[in-house]
């Protein structure tokens, strides 16, 4: 954009009153990419002053939602509770102008007037009450120690407009903004004081934040101006909705970005899906976009000023695609986390067997959960068959029989290839007067307890010869009761 500077500051700035959702951590990814995109600056900082609400560890939530995400910060974090010098000498500065002026007002008056002013048909606002207190006056109440709130002087008249990066020109009515409240009666900062005092003193250049700040913006122009700082350029991000186009919530699936882990997402997948949410990229560019392409492309032209729709399905989707493209050896220990949550006991711990076996089944992954849980029977002898598909495919006597027979057919095979095991099976069925299909489908289950998996004779080869010939011979042992209640076991 025109006298755009060569190194923009740019920062993220969560209150830990909660863990790191879907929108602070598209927020987040759009001010990284940014500040990487220009060679720029991405600084963290913690706006921790509501102390009733933050926690230490909702902050470590964020910083762990952040760094799992894959989400680097240059500078901080920076913590606004740890920084209530600046805050004081930004608040005195704006008295000594007359910028701001104490508020001695009630708890209770404040409380009440809303409603009057509703019933006298005005807007439920601040009407400037103490700012017709003169100065001195004003300065001698608050050093006899009587109880005062700091209001910003609010210009009277005229308006107060920006340029929004995103949406273009943006004015509000002075008479619309109230005297807002910069410090509390216990001196404890506001955001609107904290949050500008601070992106003045880290010398913040572009301020990328949800649409939702748009309201806030013209009272932090205010306060720049009164404070003799120019103005950062502002970006307001489209909201994201539910599939049914209202605020997204936990029932869209709007959690935190840690439980998005635990279900079994790759950082680099939900990195792409949130990218893509009120962002677009070039012309003909593919869905897929590693991180060197979103930093590439990325520019604040690009966003919409439309809100963003959450499809969960979506993200599913850019998680199978990424779980398929990752070599074994980057899936491995993603992996290996899910199988200690899941108790899993490897039956071996072999390098070479576990990144082959990984990688004939990464194909049919949706998440990395499936490791431990349908793929399970690949890499445990402790393993939960599907009752539907013992049901369908091993309920009958007769294929239990020739199972176990085939079983022990393998056990006399020297050559326990992809081939030898196929022909070895198809001359079995041709022997016996059956289809092949009928002891694929419950040689299938008996070894991997699911009806669908990869080819059967990659299968066979992969779990081994001792291991494929003990569940094939284990199969007839079981009742047809325990069949149904699906507790295979070898």
């Amino acid at each position: 954009m025109p006298g755009f500077p060569e190194n923009p500051r740019v920062r993220f700035a969560p209150s830990p009153t909660g863990y790191l959702h879907v929108g602070g951590a598209r927020t987040a990814l759009f001010n990284w990419l940014f500040a990487r995109h220009f060679a720029g600056v991405f600084l963290l900082r913690i706006e921790d002053t509501d102390v009733s609400r933050s926690t230490p560890e909702m902050v470590e939530g964020i910083l762990e939602g952040l760094q799992w995400l894959g989400i680097a910060w240059d500078e901080g974090p920076y913590y606004q509770s740890r920084r209530t010098e600046l805050y004081r000498l930004a608040v005195d500065k704006l008295i000594s102008t007359g910028a701001a002026y104490y508020c001695f007002c009630r708890k209770e008056e404040l409380e009440d007037r809303p409603a009057q002013a509703t019933g006298e048909g005005r807007l439920p606002r601040y009407q400037g009450t103490c700012r017709r207190i003169p100065a001195a006056e004003a300065l001698r109440r608050k050093q006899a120690g009587e109880a005062a709130a700091v209001r910003f002087a609010v210009p009277q008249g005229g308006s107060t407009g920006f340029e929004d990066a995103v949406f273009g020109k943006v004015e509000f009515s002075n008479s619309e903004l109230e005297d807002f409240v910069l410090a509390r009666s216990d001196s404890s900062p506001t955001y609107h004081l904290s949050a500008v005092a601070d992106d003045i003193d880290l010398r913040i250049t572009h301020i990328i934040r949800g649409a939702d700040h748009i309201s806030n913006t013209p009272k932090q122009v205010l306060l720049y101006n009164a404070l003799g700082a120019a103005t950062p350029v502002f970006a307001h991000v489209p909201l994201i909705l539910g599939a049914d186009k209202t605020r997204l919530s936990k029932r869209h699936g709007a959690t935190s970005v840690i439980a998005y882990r635990e279900e079994g997402i790759v950082p680099e997948a939900l990195r792409n899906f949130l990218a893509l949410l009120g962002w677009t990229p070039p012309a003909g560019s593919s869905e897929i976009l590693k991180d060197d392409a979103l930093i590439r492309f990325f520019s604040l032209e690009a966003i919409s000023r439309s809100n963003a729709v959450f499809d969960r399905s979506k993200l599913d989707w850019f998680n199978t695609e990424y779980i398929r493209s990752y070599p074994a050896e980057r899936l491995l220990p993603l992996i290996e986390e899910e199988w200690k949550k899941a108790g899993v006991k490897l039956r071996s711990r072999d390098g070479t067997w576990l990144l082959s076996t990984i990688d004939l089944l990464k194909g049919r992954a949706r998440s990395l959960k499936d490791f431990a849980g349908s793929f399970r029977a690949f890499f445990s002898d402790e393993f939960q068959p599907d009752p539907a598909a013992l049901d369908k495919f091993l309920k009958d006597t007769g294929v239990r029989k020739m199972l176990v027979e085939l079983g022990d057919r393998y056990g006399n095979l020297e050559d326990f290839s992809e081939q030898e095991t196929e022909r070895v099976l198809r001359d079995f069925a041709a022997a016996r007067g059956v289809k092949a299909g009928a002891l694929i489908n419950g040689a299938r289950v008996a070894l991997t307890g699911q009806a669908v998996a990869p080819s059967l004779f990659a299968v066979m080869t992969a779990l081994g010869k001792s291991t494929t010939v003990e569940r094939l011979r284990g199969v007839e042992q079981l009742p047809l009761e325990a069949l149904s209640l699906g507790s295979l076991k070898t």
